[in-house]
């Protein structure tokens, strides 16, 4: 696991915004944006929508390391082909959906 922040940071963008939407086509993922693959890994590295719990914007540069560590090793394993994206896209939308559903409610 890599602990060093700016490798972190370096690694986080090279995994969303090149690494996972170059494979997306192939593996026929149901998502292909960088933003997308960013909100999936941050959403389960921070165990629910990650806006709930990262202040500020990027998200990767405020978020603490152990979260960003967590979400870079989710997307090593989504790349590995060991994390199933579709599933972990899934669930990232429920729980934007459901929150949205608390705010109005």
């Amino acid at each position: 696991m890599i602990t060093d922040r700016a490798a972190l940071e370096s690694r986080w963008l090279a995994l969303t915004r090149q690494d996972l939407p170059g494979i997306a086509s192939a593996r026929r993922w149901p998502i292909r944006a960088d933003h997308c693959f960013q909100r999936v890994l941050l959403d389960h590295a921070a165990g629910g929508v990650w806006y709930d719990h990262i202040a500020g914007r990027p998200a990767y540069a405020h978020a603490d390391a152990a979260l960003l560590a967590r979400a870079v090793a989710l997307g090593e394993a989504v790349l590995a082909g060991t994390a199933d994206l579709p599933a972990l896209n899934r669930q990232s939308i429920a729980w934007r959906r459901s929150r949205k559903q608390e705010a109005a409610g």
